[in-house]
C-alpha cells in the first residue's frame, strides 16, 4: 500500500485524492478531445535564446516558494532556450487551489540577459521547478528533485549528483516513424505541513496519443523515493508504450570494443540494466555505445523490479573532476501491484560524447493500449548507489573482453575470437576460500566457448568467469552466465550480446 503524502492524514489526504480524481477527469476529458500543443508562443524576446544566455537567467533563492515555514520549498525555471511551452502551475494550500502567475522579480537576469528587462516578457511562463529539503545540514534545503522538460524528473540524494532521469512516459521508443515525446502541462504542488517530510505533486500530462493524470508522493533522505500513480487514457492506438522509463548516458567504458581516445577511463552516468524478474532472477547487462541503434527484450510477468545502476563508486574508475561520475545516482523501479506478461526493453543508441543520453529502458505490457481504453500503473521509484540491499547474490563488478589471443603465439586466431573476464563480488563469494569447487555456468545463443574457467581475485574478495569466444560467422550471440557452489546459482545472472560488427 502506498505511504501516505505529504505527512497528511485524514481530512487532508481525502482532499488530495479528491484533487487527484479532479485532474483525471481533465486528463479523460482531454483524450476525448482533439491534441492541442500546450500553450502559445512564447514572448519574441525568449524565443531564440543560446544556451549562455538562458544561464545567465537565474531564479532569486529569496523568492522560493514556502521558504518561510517547513522543511520543503521550490523554486522556479523560466522559459526559453529549448524550454519553449511553459507550464501551468498551481499551489494548493490548505485545501484552496491557486494558479502561480508569472512574476519577473523571482529571478536575476545577468549579464546579456538583462537585456530581456527591457522588452515585454508577459506570458513567459515558468519551464518547471525544483523541490529543495534538508537533506545534509538542518538549516539549508538542498535541490533533491527537478521537474522539467516534457515528461522528464530527475531525483538526487544524498551526496549524489545529477546524472539519469525518470520520464512519465516513453511511446514509439527506437521505432522507424520516432519517438513521440509527452509533456507535463499542469502541476499542482501540494503544500506538506511544516512537519512534514514527505509532499505531494500532481501532473496532467498530455500527448497526440493520450493524456493522463499523475500523483508523486515524494520523500527527501539518503535516497529519493517516489511513488507514483500513472492514470492514462488513449487518443488513438499505440504501437509501443514505454511504462516509468529511465534515461541515461553511456560513452564508454569497460565494454567498449577498441581504443578510445579519452583520458578518461570510462564516462558514464549508468554502467548497467539490472532486473528482479518475476521468478527471482536477477540479471545485470552491461551497456554500451554501440556502432548502430540496439534494442534487446527481456520477456517476464509480474516483474519484481528494474533499474539503470552506476556500480563503480571510485573516483579513480573515471578521473573526472568536473563530472564526478562515481557520485552519480542509481535508479530503481518497482512496480506496485501485478502488472501482468511483458517485458523490459533497452535501447542503446550510438552517441559520439558524453553530451547525449543515448541509454533507454522501461516497461511494455502484452496488452496493446488502444483508443478509447483506460490503463493504470503504480510503481515506487529510488535513487540509491552501488547495489540494492534485497539484492543477496553476489554481483558482477566488472567486464572486460578483447582479441582472444595468447602473448607470443606463433599461430595466433582470428581476430574474430573474443577473451571476456567478468569479476564478480559480494553474496557468497564474501570470506570464500580460494579452494571452494565455485563453478561457472554459461548458456550462449550460437557460437563456441572455449576455456571456459573461474578463479578468486587476489584481494580475496571476488572472482572471475573467463572464457574465450568464436563467433558463428557474423551473428551476434547471446550469452547468459552465472556461478554455482555445491549445485546452488550464488549469482546474479550476467547477460551480455556480442556483436562481431562491433570489433574497432
Amino acid at each position: 500500500m502506498a505511504a501516505p503524502p505529504a505527512g497528511a492524514e485524514g481530512g487532508e489526504t481525502a482532499e488530495i485524492d479528491a484533487l487527484f480524481d479532479r485532474v483525471t477527469e481533465q486528463a479523460q476529458a482531454r483524450a476525448e478531445a482533439a491534441y492541442r500543443r500546450g500553450a502559445a508562443a512564447l514572448p519574441e524576446a525568449l524565443r531564440d535564446l543560446d544556451y549562455d544566455t538562458y544561464r545567465q537567467i537565474r531564479f532569486d533563492p529569496e523568492a522560493a516558494l514556502w521558504h518561510d515555514a517547513g522543511l520543503f520549498s521550490i523554486q522556479l525555471f523560466h522559459t526559453g532556450f529549448l524550454f519553449d511551452t511553459p507550464v501551468q502551475l498551481h499551489l494548493v494550500e490548505e485545501g484552496d487551489t491557486t494558479p502561480l502567475t508569472f512574476d519577473p522579480q523571482r529571478f536575476r537576469y545577468d549579464g546579456q540577459a538583462a537585456e530581456l528587462l527591457e522588452q515585454d516578457l508577459d506570458g513567459a511562463g515558468h519551464a518547471g521547478f525544483r523541490l529543495h529539503f534538508p537533506l545534509h545540514r538542518a538549516e539549508y534545503q538542498d535541490e533533491f528533485a527537478v521537474f522539467l522538460g516534457a515528461s522528464y524528473f530527475r531525483l538526487v540524494g544524498r551526496d549524489q549528483g545529477y546524472g539519469l532521469s525518470a520520464r512519465g512516459l516513453a511511446i514509439d521508443t527506437a521505432l522507424p516513424h520516432g519517438e513521440e515525446f509527452p509533456a507535463f502541462r499542469e502541476f499542482w504542488l501540494v503544500r506538506p505541513a511544516p512537519e512534514a517530510s514527505r509532499m505531494t505533486v500532481l501532473a496532467l500530462l498530455d500527448s497526440p496519443s493520450l493524456a493522463g493524470a499523475y500523483r508523486f508522493d515524494i520523500a527527501p533522505g539518503r535516497d529519493i523515493g517516489v511513488e507514483v500513480e500513472a492514470r492514462l487514457f488513449a487518443r488513438r492506438d499505440l504501437a509501443k508504450l514505454g511504462v516509468a522509463p529511465l534515461t541515461s548516458m553511456f560513452a564508454h567504458g569497460d565494454t567498449s570494443a577498441g581504443p578510445i581516445d579519452d583520458h578518461r577511463p570510462a564516462v558514464h552516468d549508468s554502467e548497467g540494466l539490472l532486473i528482479h524478474t518475476g521468478r527471482g532472477e536477477w540479471i545485470w547487462r552491461p551497456l554500451t555505445n554501440p556502432r548502430q541503434l540496439r534494442v534487446s527484450q527481456f520477456l517476464d510477468a509480474a516483474p519484481a523490479g528494474f533499474g539503470l545502476v552506476q556500480r563503480s563508486r571510485d573516483f579513480a574508475r573515471y578521473l573526472d573532476l568536473e563530472a564526478r561520475y562515481e557520485r552519480r545516482p542509481s535508479q530503481w523501479v518497482e512496480p506496485l501491484g501485478d502488472w501482468g506478461a511483458g517485458r523490459v526493453e533497452l535501447v542503446e543508441i550510438p552517441a559520439p560524447d558524453e553530451t547525449h543520453d543515448n541509454i533507454v529502458a522501461y516497461w511494455i505490457g502484452d496488452t496493446p493500449l488502444k483508443a478509447g481504453e483506460a490503463r493504470r500503473f503504480r510503481y515506487r521509484t529510488h535513487t540509491f548507489g552501488a547495489s540494492l540491499p534485497e539484492a543477496p547474490q553476489a554481483r558482477v563488478v566488472r567486464t572486460r573482453h578483447g582479441w582472444g589471443a595468447v602473448p607470443g603465439q606463433s599461430d595466433p586466431p582470428p581476430r574474430s575470437r573474443r577473451h571476456f573476464m567478468i569479476d564478480f563480488r559480494g553474496g557468497e563469494l564474501e570470506g570464500l576460500a580460494p579452494d571452494q569447487p565455485v563453478q561457472a555456468e554459461l548458456d550462449l545463443s550460437r557460437g563456441r566457448v572455449r576455456h571456459l574457467q573461474t578463479q578468486p581475485l587476489p584481494d580475496g574478495r571476488g572472482w572471475r568467469a573467463s572464457f574465450r569466444l568464436d563467433p558463428e560467422g557474423g551473428q551476434p550471440a547471446d550469452m547468459r552466465l552465472r556461478l554455482r557452489l555445491y549445485g546452488d546459482t550464488i549469482s546474479e545472472t550476467w547477460n551480455h550480446v556480442w556483436y562481431p560488427d562491433e570489433s574497432r
